[in-house]
């Protein structure tokens, strides 16, 4: 096992920094966008779903957002409740339903997320810094 060196730490500080900062900047665009933090994460996961399909599970977005079923069903139902996301009963099991966003939640979307294309740009460096430092 290699030694861990003070220019490793430095590097993991500053990415960590660097990715805090992306966090705290992602929250005050979704705000500014007419999202809460937490519905940026959910839209943004329903959006890109994995599959390019545009639409999720309760049970996949658990599982991307590393939260309880529980937790994402009252997420959801609050959105829902709001007007932000469509549910579609499934083709081919009756016990999933997929959800989709709205055209205005799909406008919010888009403005938080085109709000963070330097954030995105940052992060990345951020990255590649650490990959470099950290060998």
């Amino acid at each position: 096992m290699a030694a861990i060196t003070t220019t490793d730490i430095v590097a993991v500080a500053e990415f960590r920094a660097a990715l805090r900062r992306f966090l705290r900047r992602s929250e005050r665009i979704a705000r500014q966008s007419g999202l809460t933090p937490q519905r940026y994460v959910l839209l943004l996961m329903i959006k890109g779903a994995v599959d390019g399909s545009e639409q999720s599970t309760v049970t996949e977005l658990a599982e991307r957002l590393q939260l309880a079923q529980s937790t994402v069903t009252e997420l959801v139902r609050r959105a829902e409740e709001t007007g932000l996301l469509a549910r579609e009963q499934s083709q081919t099991d009756a016990r999933v339903a997929h959800l989709r966003l709205t055209p205005e939640e799909a406008r919010r979307l888009e403005l938080a997320f085109t709000g963070l294309a330097t954030e995105r740009a940052q992060l990345r460096e951020a990255f590649a810094h650490l990959d470099e430092a950290v060998s």
